[in-house]
């Protein structure tokens, strides 16, 4: 591995969300779930190394992850039906809500469930961060156009000092959906770097 430029200061400041639908097997693993997000899979070696390079940083990580009730009382309501049919994402406890392959919470790292698409809502992270000393956020993970749009947004108007999104780190089910929601993000100041672009 190369070796990572900045300043210390400026990561001790800085918190990496790893958005929980890229990471569990019900979102990214053909073989646990047929709503896998094949784009998640494909990413997923990107992702390793963005938390890699966040490690050796001394960056904060925070493994936003989707729990839910095996009866889907704490789902949205539009998915709750799945739930009903036995055949609902994320089940607390279940294979299907474990951390994809090669991916693993560490000391020092932290675990935040959620059970709506902004890693916000309804959560105490923004408390965690701001006890924590973070200023900045960097976020990698899917789907790109719901819970990495709507926590990226959330972090804006929360007033974070710089919120940055790894583009090639985060994923849609297409890559155009991609594309036009990192341009959105882009024009509420958001920076879109790549991965080789961030760890310089």
């Amino acid at each position: 591995m190369a070796p990572v430029a900045g300043s210390g200061d400026e990561w001790s400041e800085t918190a990496m969300l790893v958005i929980d639908m890229q990471m569990q097997k019900d979102f990214v693993d053909p073989a646990t779930s047929s709503a896998a997000l094949l784009a998640g899979e494909a990413i997923r070696p990107t992702v390793t190394e963005a938390v890699a390079v966040a490690r050796q940083r001394g960056i904060f990580i925070v493994w936003v992850v989707r729990e839910h009730d095996p009866s889907g009382r704490d789902v949205e309501l539009f998915r709750r039906h799945f739930y009903s049919s036995g055949k609902g994402l994320g089940v607390e406890g279940s294979k299907g809500a474990e951390l994809a392959d090669g991916l693993t919470i560490k000391d020092g790292d932290y675990k935040l469930v959620k059970t709506r698409f902004s890693a916000f809502f309804a959560t105490h992270l923004d408390s965690v961060l701001k006890t924590s000393g973070i200023k900045n956020l960097v976020i990698v993970g899917v789907q790109t156009p719901n819970c990495i749009r709507q926590t990226v947004f959330d972090a804006v108007a929360l007033d974070y000092d710089k919120v940055a999104v790894i583009i090639d780190a985060t994923a849609a089910a297409k890559p155009e959906i991609h594309l036009s929601n990192m341009i959105d993000m882009k024009n509420i100041g958001v920076e879109t770097p790549t991965l080789e672009e961030w760890r310089r």
